[in-house]
């Protein structure tokens, strides 16, 4: 089970948020349960996107509130 501040973690991630900016904790759990994914860009910098599992609770929970 995600924490609260996970789910709030894995909506910044979709919304493109500066992951400088997040909890790296939060990220390690999100990437643990494979909701979001780490890219390596060219420049030498990291990205994290979310992933199809993500995607799909964050639309469950928009359903439920």
């Amino acid at each position: 089970m995600l924490s609260p501040h996970e789910f709030a973690t894995l909506m910044l991630v979709k919304d493109a948020s500066d992951p400088a900016e997040l909890d790296r904790a939060e990220l390690d759990t999100l990437l643990e349960h494979q909701l979001v994914a780490l890219e390596k860009l060219a420049s030498g910098g990291e990205r994290f996107s979310i992933t199809g599992d993500g995607d799909s609770i964050l639309q469950v929970v928009a359903r439920i509130s």
